[in-house]
């Protein structure tokens, strides 16, 4: 069960609305819950709107905006959320990863904390920077050159907001123990906290 309230349309202010509306109309019938709630982290954008409105938009340019290739993105997205054991991420970018080519092979192994076998040198290089930021914050001069080949300046500022960007997210999951939707199974054991 969530630590904050689920909160209705109704309930919010009318900023909350107004974020709730941007939410809704860029994301869609998936950024609601079976109860018609906000689900996911969205909820917790609502619950201080002056903020969340700028998360909500900041995801977007992310996902949506940038020269990042999507395959590329959502190996980041799955290996921040593996990371932090982020489920609800998890379960909303693992389909997605596998629905942009990458393997089930590789997507398991990142939900094990084990080095995937890709077959592309642009896979590993991004898989690199997403695990190396997420274990230590900092990148070694090789993992940032290899990129950096691949990607340039502006692909790797956008690399690294996005694992920055989707480590909050998982952290507002976490911290505010949103839960998966009914039915979904976790990745992860229950008791990890701790």
């Amino acid at each position: 069960m969530s630590r904050l309230p689920n909160l209705s349309h109704d309930e919010l202010s009318a900023q909350g609305q107004e974020v709730w509306q941007r939410i809704v109309a860029s994301r869609g019938a998936s950024a609601l819950d079976a109860s018609g709630g906000l689900a996911g982290p969205f909820n917790t954008f609502v619950q201080a709107p002056h903020i969340g409105g700028h998360l909500s938009d900041l995801g977007g340019v992310l996902r949506f905006a940038t020269s990042l290739e999507r395959r590329l993105a959502e190996i980041a997205i799955i290996t921040v959320a593996a990371r932090w054991q982020a489920e609800f991420e998890w379960w909303a970018h693992a389909p997605m990863a596998r629905e942009q080519g990458v393997s089930a092979a590789a997507i398991a192994a990142i939900a094990r904390g084990e080095e995937p076998g890709f077959g592309s040198s642009a896979e590993r290089a991004v898989y690199a920077v997403a695990s190396q930021l997420t274990r230590t914050g900092q990148l070694d001069q090789d993992t940032y050159d290899a990129a950096h080949r691949l990607l340039g300046d502006e692909g790797m500022v956008e690399l690294v907001a996005l694992c920055g960007y989707y480590t909050l997210v998982s952290y507002l999951l976490n911290a505010f123990a949103v839960p998966l939707p009914e039915g979904a199974v976790p990745s992860w054991p229950a008791d990890r906290a701790g």
